[in-house]
């Protein structure tokens, strides 16, 4: 991902109320990872599985958190039995922040990718998880609002993919 990108992905966080964040390093959005570490009104909290960011996540929302969860798409069937339990069941908002490969036509995908990614849109709607893919930079500020707005609203999590220029 450009720097640029990088920054505006993590500014449009703040001005969305963002304050929190726990994530599981992958590659294609790693560039805002130090720009959340270095940041003194958030808080960064790197975990060892999907699960358990999301289960750190909703605890910090129901604390008074506004918290966002950073994983790459397959954390999505890793951390599902909590997006189920505590995200939908218990109606806990929460914003997931995706580095996404999706279906075949990626030529980045690999053999890995290109098989399992396929799945992530399905597997959201069949956890009726509301999502947005983003694949490039336009309106950006506005998406993540709109996202952050969605899971308050919804009270649920809210997935935004984010595919194209974000994973190059």
């Amino acid at each position: 991902m450009r720097d640029d990108l990088a920054k505006r992905l993590v500014q449009s966080l703040k001005d969305a109320g963002i304050n929190f964040v726990t994530y599981l390093p992958e590659t294609r959005l790693s560039q805002i990872i130090p720009l959340l570490r270095d940041d003194p009104d958030l808080e960064l909290i790197a975990v060892s599985s999907e699960q358990e960011a999301v289960t750190i996540a909703a605890g910090a929302t129901l604390g008074g958190k506004q918290a966002a969860v950073y994983m790459e798409n397959t954390g999505i069937y890793v951390s599902s039995y909590s997006l189920l339990t505590v995200g939908k069941q218990l109606g806990v908002p929460v914003l997931l922040i995706v580095g996404y490969l999706g279906g075949v036509p990626d030529q980045r995908n690999s053999f890995l990718y290109a098989t399992i990614g396929k799945h992530t849109i399905p597997v959201l709607q069949g956890m009726g998880i509301d999502y947005m893919l983003l694949e490039d930079g336009v309106n950006l500020e506005g998406k993540i609002q709109d996202a952050v707005r969605g899971a308050n609203a919804l009270r649920a999590p809210f997935a935004l993919l984010f595919a194209g220029e974000f994973s190059i």
